[in-house]
């Protein structure tokens, strides 16, 4: 009967939030692809839904002007070495190790953070490896934790890593705590300028997590675990 339906369409709405305002969002997805050697890297940034900016390769695109552009040109930059860095130290390792690992390493990071209705927010860094989580840093105590379900000796590794370096311990828990929010807050209130925050921080901040982990995955997977 119509009362019927429509209770049940009310416990559906009321089970799956309908009506209910969305939380604000900045997400960061970074992928890097690694085959013989060579490092592929590719992303994007949403901010509040829309493309925020984009990875191709060793080039990030601003695409929303959220920065000045003499600033926005300075992070672009910084980011085109750092990923530079990154394919050689991948090349490194893979000559060093004199091993040249066959099949294709995928790696993904994927970081940001939510911003509610109430005022209350939510950080999160997920990583993965070839579609199985990996790792996951624990936002409030600033601490990696390993999803991996095998080859511990990897994911463990990986751990140590991401560890020793406050770029990927207490700096990423204020990018996250604190510059995330902060820039989802200025977007919600519209108030002042969009934001003179290092968006692109997170993009970097994403591969910094795999340049932890790179030792891990090619020394690891070489046999030297």
């Amino acid at each position: 009967s119509s009362p019927t339906m429509l209770r049940l369409l009310l416990l559906l709405c009321g089970a799956l939030g309908c009506g209910a305002q969305a939380p604000l969002a900045f997400t960061m997805l970074q992928w890097t692809r690694v085959s013989k050697g060579i490092s592929v890297f590719w992303g994007n940034a949403t901010l509040g839904g829309r493309l925020s900016h984009l990875l191709e390769g060793r080039n990030v695109t601003q695409v929303l002007p959220l920065e000045p552009l003499a600033a926005w040109e300075r992070r672009r930059d910084a980011v085109g070495n750092y990923l530079t860095s990154f394919s050689e130290l991948v090349w490194f390792f893979s000559k060093e190790r004199a091993v040249m690992i066959p099949y294709t390493q995928s790696l993904c990071c994927r970081l940001g953070c939510y911003l509610f209705p109430n005022g209350t927010a939510r950080s999160f860094y997920e990583v993965s490896l070839n579609g199985t989580a990996f790792l996951t840093f624990h936002v409030p105590t600033a601490t990696w934790e390993r999803r991996w379900p095998g080859r511990d000796a990897v994911a463990s590794f990986a751990q140590q890593e991401l560890t020793k370096y406050p770029q990927t311990t207490h700096d990423l828990q204020h990018f996250l705590n604190t510059t995330c929010v902060d820039i989802l807050r200025a977007q919600s209130t519209e108030t002042g300028p969009r934001s003179r925050a290092p968006l692109v921080l997170g993009l970097t901040l994403g591969v910094l997590a795999v340049v932890g982990m790179a030792g891990g995955i090619f020394l690891c997977t070489g046999g030297s675990c």
